[in-house]
């Protein structure tokens, strides 16, 4: 993981500028670079991944162009052999080949290429045009905004660099690039190809082959990686991969949960030990919970109810992982529930109705899911990785027909276990298992703790006028008000970054009294918790 800052601006205050970017540092310890080209500034944080060496610093550059890029690059090799012809390779950095593909291709066939999670802003020096591109799911991060002196375009990856120089932030759209006057969709994977006609068993076979290419592809890295297990089916299913196609490399996992009734830890372990993982456990009680959570929701750069609570046990995790090992990269189970359902998902009236919200999932995960696991990783100097994400993947499994993907089996995200099913991936009591929420699996006591703390600082009088101080996205409980009064003592009048709390659907019948994100407010719940 690393972070970078971009201006682009004849003249601007190097120090203020590099001020700006040691504000995100520790999403690249590793190294720093600062490069003024003219009318253009780069400021780079290394976390060395790919090509440990100095080689694989950036930023790039190649025939008067210059690049940062926060990100993997997955088909890389593929990608060096198309343009060999033009570019002599200097690093082993997966990022390099981006300056021969835009030059030999020009940005749009260039995004349309990649395969992986990447923010990258480069500067053409020949038309003295910036331009930028996320990649379609929007796992890495990247935010853009106006200069207060100049109204210049500047590029980050995170809010916080862009606050002291820049009055209008906005979060860069996923699956788009910006081609130095305007912003062009290249790639929404939620709308994908025509539906897919198959079988049960076509589409479960198809399911596992995407995944496990997902995964296979994603273990390469220079630095030593590791994997997030909570014990639910979606980070089991990661782990159980990646042992299965490397069993005798070690593996080593990571699991936490609260003092009191930790759902999810005696289920990652009973997966560590099937899969005879080294695997470590931390515990975090009430005040480690209400001591970060400050620096959960400034890390996070959002007051999203749902987030916060998933957050903060992952935050904390990985702030261990950091102190107590050498790793780097982690893999991570997210972005399974946008595709093959939630808890709340059950109570889609058609299929039509379960792909709408399936497609409003993804295209909006950026703000929520994806957000936090990329902060809560990379603010503690470690890269998240997501399978779930892989860009096939993601295609197959939303031109499958959603009546194939509805709970018509008594049994949540039933593809996706059927797909592993049998095959020694895991235990039947694991992979048949209904997941609890995380926020709610590192122990129930830790939503409980974030909502007394709320009652002991704020009235019902409180809540009833938020309104007047907050007229988007009106905090509804004591929980939210606290939330929204941190992230405003952070980023003032920025709540527009992210378009609302993470609900389910109240448009539905069965849902429209849902007053908390909360899996364990569905009358479906059932032994998700136990």
């Amino acid at each position: 993981m690393c972070g970078f800052l971009t201006v682009s601006a004849d003249k601007y205050d190097m120090s203020k500028f590099e001020k700006c970017l040691a504000l995100d540092a520790r999403r690249g310890p590793d190294m720093t670079w600062v490069k003024d080209a003219g009318s253009v500034k780069f400021g780079f944080n290394r976390l060395s991944i790919m090509d440990l060496s100095p080689d694989g610093m950036q930023p790039f550059e190649d025939h008067g162009v210059t690049l940062v890029c926060n990100g993997e690059i997955y088909n890389y090799q593929a990608l060096e052999a198309k343009v060999k012809d033009i570019h002599e390779f200097q690093s082993g950095s997966d990022c390099e080949v981006l300056l021969p593909l835009y030059r030999k291709y020009g940005l749009d066939i260039m995004s349309k290429l990649l395969d992986g999670e990447f923010a990258l802003v480069m500067h053409d020096q020949t038309t003295d045009k910036v331009m930028a591109v996320r990649d379609p799911m929007g796992i890495r991060p990247m935010f853009y905004g106006y200069t207060k002196e100049d109204h210049a375009i500047a590029f980050a990856s995170t809010a916080k660099s862009l606050m002291p120089m820049c009055d209008e932030i906005f979060p860069f759209p996923p699956g788009h690039y910006y081609d130095g006057e305007k912003f062009v969709s290249y790639n929404d994977l939620s709308l994908s190809q025509a539906m897919v006609p198959a079988t049960i068993e076509e589409a479960t076979k198809g399911i596992h082959d995407r995944l496990v290419a997902a995964v296979e592809k994603r273990i390469h890295a220079d630095a030593p990686l590791g994997y997030l297990l909570s014990g639910g089916l979606d980070s089991s299913l990661v782990c159980a991969i990646a042992k299965k196609n490397h069993p005798d490399v070690p593996m080593k996992t990571f699991a936490i949960g609260m003092d009191r009734n930790p759902i999810d830890l005696k289920y990652a372990r009973e997966v560590a030990d099937y899969l005879g993982t080294d695997h470590t456990e931390f515990i975090m009680t009430r005040d480690d919970v209400l001591g970060a959570l400050r620096e959960v929701i400034y890390a996070l750069e959002t007051w999203d109810i749902t987030t916060i609570r998933a957050s903060i046990g992952m935050y904390l995790l990985c702030k261990q992982i950091h102190a107590t090992t050498d790793l780097k990269v982690l893999m991570t189970g997210e972005c399974s529930d946008e595709m093959f359902g939630y808890k709340y998902t059950d109570y889609a009236p058609s299929p039509a109705a379960f792909q709408a919200e399936s497609q409003k999932r993804i295209r909006e995960l950026y703000m929520y899911d994806v957000l936090r696991a990329d902060r809560c990783i990379s603010s503690n100097s470690l890269e998240g990785r997501v399978p779930f994400a892989d860009r096939d993947f993601v295609r197959y499994v939303m031109a499958l027909d959603p009546a194939m993907k509805m709970n018509v089996y008594g049994k949540g995200k039933y593809l996706l276990r059927q797909a592993f099913a049998g095959q020694g991936y895991l235990p039947d009591d694991i992979l048949l298992r209904e997941k609890a929420a995380f926020s709610d699996a590192v122990g129930h006591s830790l939503v409980d703790d974030l909502k007394e703390y709320a009652e002991e600082l704020y009235t019902d009088e409180d809540v009833a006028k938020a309104g007047e101080k907050y007229d988007y996205a009106t905090p509804f409980t004591k929980e939210s008000l606290l939330y929204r009064d941190i992230f405003e003592e952070f980023f003032p009048g920025k709540a527009m970054w992210i378009k609302d709390f993470w609900m389910p659907n109240k448009e539905w019948d069965a849902l429209k009294d849902v007053d908390d994100p909360s899996a364990r407010v569905l009358a479906n719940y059932g032994d998700s918790g136990k």
